[in-house]
């Protein structure tokens, strides 16, 4: 396993060093049990590996990367954690863990290490003690109302590899609360803006948020019932998620500064935790030193390309050591959805190995890696002051932050003819699964495949995306399991 990058350092709190009797013993005691996976492990996405049920709120679920339409100067990045939050879910709703980092990661020169960390450390204001079991007491119509009595904010890092350096951008952010309902948040929207925040250049945002992801999750019923008779139902409408969005300059990003000669940037999320849990009555700490428990870069990778035995490996692995493990490389040139299609609807298989999807999820679309796209769009290779010598291929979200905001955008991104879509970085409304099942098929060298052309008939979310940043829909209040979930 390659050694930690400076990024990786951490500095070990008061808390910590109060215990640092209980950390190392604990610490020990992860090394000792870590071939028998002792405790939980954890996974992304909406909870598609084994053992990421135990703590949803550490699970990221999808990520986006797009130049911002009404502010084209500029990128931004969206990830989510905690899948399925349903809106009713009180008294506790829906924190952000306190003891985890949330990070947005960019690999800018092509190495598959983080050239840049954006961190989120979240905090409890937890006012309600021994007096009440209601998030609030009365209707609340700001952050900073007296009723509301749950409340968290955050400091939002920024950690160079290349200096080593750590900047706070944010120091005492403000987070948009769980939506409880419109008797208790009559004005969800003004709580919304109030929790946006200035960061230089453009501005953050932390809170709950409608899940923007929409498809019919059905495929695992067999890929559709055999019969593609179970389609047109959103699995994830109504549902809620977390929700950071970070919106900078492009010069922020790119490498060296300059997105004129170095335009494509690799993301990814992740979600860090120490290595041991320690539970007591009451209570639970994290101890010793930080793990990356989950990560996520293109949508659907972990869920249907990723084997059941390596899922939860896979979300440990740093983008670098990728191509440290052949099992997880072969899959991806050799998929099974493809086999699967072919089996349950006689659509033969394209031929293996699959260097199209090598080049989709592992080195990004370039002439450059020789294989059938004919095509120069977003790998790192093209950005005029990489090193080739250094490149890693590794499974990254990556944008081409030069291509033009489109003026009517496709659904299906790039392989509707739309550059600006999915896989070349992801918006809210490209449709990731239709895309994805399409490129399994073949459809990036081959073109659409008709038979499957209507797809999980899931083309767009349940509620509208909204025009400004931070761009996703307000939290749905309604049950989902009422007659209309949005809310």
């Amino acid at each position: 396993m390659a050694a930690p990058h400076p990024a990786r350092r951490r500095v070990v709190s008061r808390r910590r060093a109060a215990a640092s009797a209980i950390t190392v013993v604990a610490t020990v005691l992860a090394s000792a049990l870590a071939g028998l996976s002792a405790g939980p492990a954890f996974a992304s996405s909406h909870r598609e590996a084994p053992l990421i049920s135990g703590d949803p709120p550490v699970d990221n679920t999808d990520v986006y990367a797009f130049v911002s339409p009404d502010r084209p100067d500029t990128v931004t990045l969206i990830a989510n954690w905690y899948p399925f939050e349903e809106p009713n879910g009180g008294p506790n709703f829906y924190p952000w863990a306190t003891d985890a980092h949330y990070d947005i990661n960019i690999d800018n020169n092509g190495d598959a290490k983080a050239d840049l960390t954006y961190r989120w450390n979240f905090r409890t204001d937890d006012r309600r003690g021994n007096n009440t079991f209601l998030y609030n007491d009365d209707p609340v119509t700001s952050l900073d109302d007296e009723d509301l009595l749950f409340r968290q904010t955050y400091t939002l890092s920024v950690i160079d590899r290349a200096t080593g350096r750590v900047t706070n951008l944010v120091t005492n952010g403000k987070v948009a609360p769980s939506n409880v309902g419109p008797a208790s948040m009559p004005n969800y929207r003004a709580l919304r803006d109030q929790a946006i925040t200035a960061v230089p250049g453009g501005k953050t945002f932390a809170g709950q948020a409608d899940d923007p992801f929409f498809l019919d999750l059905r495929i695992f019923d067999l890929l559709y019932g055999k019969d593609l008779s179970e389609v047109g139902q959103d699995t994830v409408a109504g549902f809620n998620v977390n929700t950071v969005a970070l919106q900078v300059p492009k010069s922020t990003l790119t490498l060296g500064g300059n997105p004129a000669r170095n335009p494509v940037i690799g993301v990814w999320s992740d979600t860090e935790r120490g290595s041991i849990t320690l539970r007591t009555p009451g209570a639970e700490r994290s101890l010793g030193a930080d793990v990356q428990i989950s990560r996520l870069g293109n949508p659907l990778v972990n869920e249907v390309v990723v084997p059941a035995g390596l899922k939860d490996r896979f979300n440990s692995l740093l983008p670098e050591q990728d191509r440290t493990v052949p099992a997880l490389v072969n899959k991806v040139s050799n998929p099974e959805v493809p086999d699967l299609v072919q089996r349950f609807y006689g659509i033969p298989a394209p031929a293996k190995p699959r260097d199209d999807l090598s080049e989709i999820y592992l080195t990004g679309i370039t002439r450059k890696s020789g294989d059938r796209i004919d095509l120069t769009l977003n790998s790192q290779l093209d950005n005029a002051d990489v090193d080739p010598a250094r490149f890693a291929p590794s499974e990254q979200l990556r944008l081409n932050t030069s291509i033009p905001v489109t003026a009517r955008p496709n659904r299906l991104g790039v392989l509707g003819g739309d550059l600006q879509g999915f896989p070349n970085g992801r918006r809210l409304a490209d449709d990731a699964l239709d895309i994805s099942v399409q490129a399994l098929e073949g459809a990036a060298v081959s073109g659409i495949v008709k038979a499957l052309a209507a797809g999980d008939r899931v083309d767009r979310n349940d509620v509208p995306f909204e025009a400004v940043f931070p761009y996703v829909a307000l939290p749905n209040s309604k049950a989902v399991n009422s007659s209309s979930s949005a809310g």
